[in-house]
């Protein structure tokens, strides 16, 4: 990437790889190591470009393409007197004018959520909420098993059946029209290994076969009729970042580990592109350290 990112959730846009905003251990602390800027790749040229800025500097925001739109839910901003004020809004990219306009508001402000598109309509589920008014550092969020669903056509979003469980940073995918939702974390508890599937028909969540590993902080995608997990972070014993790839086989019902990370890294992000999993930034140390502007290109046979 033209600018090392981590705390990401990148989306597929137009053909394009879109990363919107992020943490940088690169970037000054007085401006919250926060950027505004969106960086573009491009599969056929191989290369990066910057696209139009965010409003203001951002990260963990929810990037999101549905209809043939790409949205921006969430995340912290620079408020209150802080730099981990969760948001509330909505962005939407406007291709005419080039740049990022607020659409809608959220019921509350989310962040560290996952997405989903089910039906043309954005589901988002977990992360982290204001606990008081405050509102302006890390430590002023709690975990929320929120299940909020957003329709990209009225610009409204309802609630959908809550998480099970309230926990942050997970990782979600979309698997033969059902969403599942691995790992993530609660603040007190630490790292999950519950796999969350949630049925559109019945409208509920069931649990699946557990990870083999606790992981908070990694990125998942869908290939080839398996689901693929990257990276996360742990903090037992001095922390460290996973560098295992696991892959869930719904046929076989079970996790098996194929290889690892040539860079292991959290906060990282990954999509599925032209038959590949794309791996994106993150970072190679336990939090806002060794930020990468890494992309690895996975190809499963």
């Amino acid at each position: 990437m033209l600018l090392p990112v981590q705390e990401i959730y990148p989306a597929v846009f137009k053909g394009e790889i879109y990363v919107a905003g992020g943490l940088s251990s690169e970037l000054p602390k007085q401006q919250g190591q926060m950027t505004a800027l969106v960086q573009i790749y491009n599969p056929k040229t191989n290369t990066w470009r910057y696209g139009p800025a965010l409003p203001e500097g951002r990260h963990h925001g929810q990037l999101v393409a549905v209809l043939d739109q790409l949205f921006l839910f969430g995340g912290f901003i620079q408020a209150n007197g802080g730099h981990w004020s969760a948001s509330a809004d909505v962005l939407q990219l406007n291709l005419k004018q080039q740049r990022w306009l607020k659409v809608a508001t959220l019921p509350a402000p989310l962040s560290e959520t996952v997405s989903f598109v089910l039906s043309d309509k954005v589901h988002l589920v977990s992360g982290r909420s204001p606990a008081t008014e405050a509102n302006a550092q890390w430590h002023d969020q709690t975990d929320v098993a929120i299940h909020w669903i957003f329709d990209p056509k009225s610009l409204k979003t309802e609630m959908g059946p809550v998480l099970p469980e309230a926990k942050n940073s997970a990782a979600a995918v979309v698997w033969n029209d059902m969403a599942y939702l691995m790992g993530g974390r609660q603040v007190k508890a630490g790292n999950k290994a519950g796999v969350h599937r949630f049925n559109p028909k019945n409208q509920q969540w069931a649990l699946e076969k557990a990870m083999p590993e606790a992981q908070g902080g990694l990125a998942a995608a869908v290939l080839h009729q398996q689901l693929w997990v990257f990276g996360g972070e742990f903090f037992e014993q001095g922390g460290g970042v996973f560098s295992k790839v696991w892959a869930y086989s719904a046929a076989e019902n079970n996790w098996q580990q194929h290889g690892e990370m040539p860079l292991p890294r959290h906060g990282l992000g990954a999509v599925v592109l032209d038959e590949a999993i794309y791996v994106i930034g993150g970072a190679t140390a336990v939090g806002l350290k060794q930020t990468s502007a890494v992309l690895e290109k996975v190809s499963v046979k």
